[in-house]
């Protein structure tokens, strides 16, 4: 069994931007000959958070309506007075989410369901470049 260590870079614009990575993932896992294992993908970060979604123009917005509705930016968290940077409601949203995600790999393909994607959501109040740790092993 092999083990792959490799990453992607995104530029992103902060406030809840989806970014689909899926082919990105996919190129991976051809570029290095895996047929059979799995791919875990990690985002170094605790305001970014990693999960699959159909990649859909309304349903990201309603996915945005809902991450805001459940933890609104416009509220005051105790995190912001810790740092100042008033980013409380990006850790607590990254939190839920969650920062990794397994996909099975099997015949060199990554096994989606036909409409499911694989998205990174920057949560953070601020443009970054963010870095998505991949990890692929089988054979």
């Amino acid at each position: 069994m092999k083990i792959i260590n490799s990453s992607i870079s995104l530029q992103t614009k902060g406030f809840c931007d989806v970014k689909d990575i899926t082919e990105e993932i996919s190129d991976l896992v051809k570029k290095y000959g895996v047929k059979n294992g799995h791919v875990l993908i990690f985002v170094a970060g605790s305001t970014g958070g990693l999960t699959t979604i159909e990649y859909e123009p309304n349903l990201i917005k309603d996915f945005k309506e809902i991450i805001e509705k459940i933890i609104p930016s416009s509220k005051s968290y105790h995190h912001d007075s810790t740092w100042g940077d008033g980013n409380g409601f990006s850790h607590l949203r990254a939190s839920l989410i969650g920062s990794s995600l397994v996909v099975p790999i099997s015949e060199g393909k990554l096994l989606l369901g036909t409409w499911q994607q694989i998205v990174f959501i920057d949560f953070d109040n601020r443009p970054r470049r963010r870095e998505i740790k991949v990890q692929i092993s089988g054979e």
